[in-house]
């Protein structure tokens, strides 16, 4: 019986679902096949390396341990799912991490060398140029090394994720010391670059301890030094209570961060199985997974090879300007006039950042509100702020201090504007706010009047130059004022609760109405399907994971809507399974931007509805945070989104389709199209045509 008569009969209708943790793995996979493509410049190969090492690092810093607590709790129960997620993890890694290697030896240092630059990659370091290392490591390197005797027991902590050389000394009495030894990384470049006889060689500095360690033992003989790194734990688990400073406690928990529990241990191949019991037992490592690596860990430090050659990198796409037609020269005249769209990286984000310097020096401006999720280091975004609110404009920012690995940042910027009389929002216990909002209020003839801007990312200039978002700047009086009461919401710093008399008609509101209103969207595009009405569906998502809203997805194929899905990474979705989802196709895209704008499209019998928005479809995101997602109601900016989106189901060189067995299958077409680079080029025509 299939899926469809089983409901006819009124049976209860099961549906597949990908595992979380493999589809991100295979997004990962996607990563570091980029690497592998002789079309895409060298060093951007390089930097695609560096990536995928990083992703995979966090992914061990923050899914492993969900699932270890995972089966701790259950294995009373003698649940072993989660033990043999685990391994099927680590071999799903071991072999990705193989192709890595693949890629560095067979690809990537052939080709470098075609340029006369030469990476030394775990080789013998050329005798040519011993004398400069040598002179680098006693003048500078050995004024950060750090010796610690193990073979006696020890309180030294090894940090996460940093790496050490674990090394072996013979004594002058015949016997045996180890020793663990920082490579100082943190504090110096991993890579040393010495240009010689017309060649540039770039030597890791792990390469440059190896070499002359023996100089830390008086030359005594070194038997073996191998390299090591420990992942920790790097969740904050932080109280549900509303008592006491919660950035107080958020900076405590992130001063412990790095003395989390290990995770994974990983150890190059040919250390001794004598050195890795030692280290096991020393640092208490005997709930981490001890996992054969590299030569070399960290590798997402490959972003930092300095290599002055532009032809070795994309050439830069032309960044567009908005033009501002007021005649005072006022972008907040333009956005009260129309709204106005922005697709970062193509448009210059110097517009939003004109936001806010406008908003803070404009005499009739005196309130803004604004949500902070990912603060730039050295953002100008906030300084806007302090200046308004030095200004004498009452100036309120919610700062979300739980922004993972952001966390101490955020902090830094949410003191400095509260001391600059900014009204700063703590965080919600339990809850995050990764809504991306902004809205000014200005005294007006009439009493008040909004500007405002909506976004899919971050407001942070510096991600603005390589994530793929939109914004967009409306003077939607009704929306705005919408926005207004979320913030008056967020300012009593609770939970919403059912009796909250809420009322969005605009705005889709995570914990008030998204889930619902979506559901109910993907629910009358079904109701056309039945009545023979052409019905179709095209999201733009990060992440796909909650099983509601996929189960919708299902229904809405079986009735025999449509789908087109583009997701960049989780996708717990089956597609193109016969009875429950053949008419549903997700693409993934992986380019020089990375993908990040969240896109809504419903067919809605020839009268598309488009919104945009802070959502993925994750638990995370539905059930644990204030989302918002919003309306575009002008016709041509809705028609340019619109485009955006089926050039990128049209990509046949940087997408590929997820299949029914979660693989990445290469897109075949005689017609070649990069939808980023047709993109930009839609993007430039749009602009000579609206502006």
């Amino acid at each position: 019986m299939n899926m469809q008569e089983a409901k006819k009969k009124g049976k209860a209708v099961k549906y597949t679902f990908f595992d979380r943790d493999l589809s991100w793995l295979s997004f990962n996979e996607r990563v570091l096949t980029e690497a592998s493509r002789d079309t895409v410049p060298l060093m951007e190969r390089i930097k695609f390396l560096a990536i995928y090492s990083s992703n995979l690092d966090e992914f061990y810093r923050v899914r492993i341990p969900a699932l270890k607590a995972l089966h701790k709790l259950t294995r009373d129960k003698k649940n072993t799912e989660n033990d043999s997620q685990v391994d099927t993890i680590n071999r799903v890694v071991m072999k990705q991490q193989t192709f890595f290697g693949s890629i560095i030896r067979e690809q990537i240092l052939p080709a470098l060398r075609q340029h006369n630059i030469h990476l030394v990659y775990n080789e013998p370091v050329p005798e040519t140029i011993e004398r400069f290392l040598q002179d680098y490591f006693m003048n500078v390197v050995a004024a950060y090394i750090h010796i610690v005797n193990i073979s006696s027991p020890t309180d030294f902590f090894p940090e996460n994720n940093r790496i050490y050389l674990a090394a072996t000394v013979a004594t002058t009495k015949g016997e045996e010391t180890s020793f663990v030894i920082n490579v100082p990384s943190e504090s110096l470049p991993r890579f040393y670059n010495v240009q010689h006889d017309g060649t540039h060689y770039i030597v890791f500095l792990d390469d440059i301890m190896k070499m002359f360690i023996g100089k830390l033992f008086y030359n005594q003989p070194v038997l073996s030094c191998k390299s090591f790194k420990i992942t920790r734990d790097a969740e904050l688990d932080l109280e549900d209570e509303f008592e006491g400073n919660i950035a107080k406690k958020i900076e405590k928990k992130i001063a412990q961060r790095d003395s989390g529990l290990a995770t994974r241990f990983l150890y190059e191949p040919a250390m001794k199985q004598q050195t890795i019991d030692l280290l096991r037992n020393r640092f208490g490592l005997k709930g981490a997974d001890f996992i054969k690596g590299g030569v070399y860990h960290n590798l997402k430090d490959l972003s930092s090879i300095q290599i002055h050659n532009p032809q070795l990198l994309y050439n830069p796409y032309p960044l567009k300007k908005y033009t501002i037609t007021s005649d005072k020269d006022c972008l907040l005249d333009d956005i009260t006039k129309r709204d106005i769209i922005l697709h970062a990286p193509y448009h210059s984000y110097e517009t939003v950042l004109r936001f806010f310097n406008e908003a803070a020096i404009d005499v009739h401006v005196t309130r803004i509100y604004v949500t902070l999720y990912r603060v730039a280091s050295d953002s100008r975004i906030v300084n806007a702020l302090i200046n308004a609110a030095r200004n004498g404009k009452k100036v309120m920012v919610f700062v979300e201090l739980k922004a993972r690995f952001d966390e101490a940042n955020n902090i830094k910027w949410a003191k400095r504007m509260k001391s600059s009389g900014v009204t700063i929002i703590d965080s919600i216990p339990a809850l995050k706010v990764h809504a991306k909002l902004a809205v000014i209020k200005k005294k007006c003839a009439k009493g008040y009047e909004y500007n405002g801007l909506l976004a899919t990312g971050n407001f942070n200039e510096s991600t603005a130059r390589f994530y793929t978002d939109h914004v967009l700047f409306t003077a939607h009086q009704p929306m705005l004022r919408e926005a207004e009461d979320l913030f008056l919401f967020l300012k009593k710093r609770r939970r919403p609760k059912a009796s909250d008399e809420m009322k969005f008609e605009h705005l889709l509101v995570g914990q008030f109405n998204l889930q619902q209103r979506f559901i109910g969207l993907i629910e009358r595009e079904i109701q056309y399907a039945k009545n023979n009405v052409q019905a179709s569906l095209m999201i733009k998502l990060n992440n796909l994971e909650d099983q509601v809203l996929i189960s919708k997805l299902y229904e809405a194929s079986q009735a025999g809507v449509k789908i087109n899905l583009i997701v960049r990474s989780i996708c717990c979705l089956v597609p193109g399974v016969a009875g429950m989802s053949e008419n549903i196709h997700v693409t993934r895209i992986v380019d020089r931007y990375l993908e990040h704008g969240r896109i809504f499209l419903f067919g809605n019998n020839g009268n598309p509805e488009v919104y945009l928005g802070s959502a993925d479809w994750m638990n995370r995101n539905i059930y644990r945070r204030i989302e918002v997602c919003f309306p575009v109601y002008d016709p041509q900016l809705k028609s340019e989104l619109i485009e955006i989106l089926s050039l990128q189901v049209a990509d046949t060189l940087q997408a590929v389709r997820i299949d029914s067995d979660l693989n990445n299958i290469p897109v075949t077409s005689d017609k070649p199209l990069r939808s980023q680079e047709a993109i930009c080029s839609l993007i430039a025509q749009n602009q000579n045509d609206i502006y």
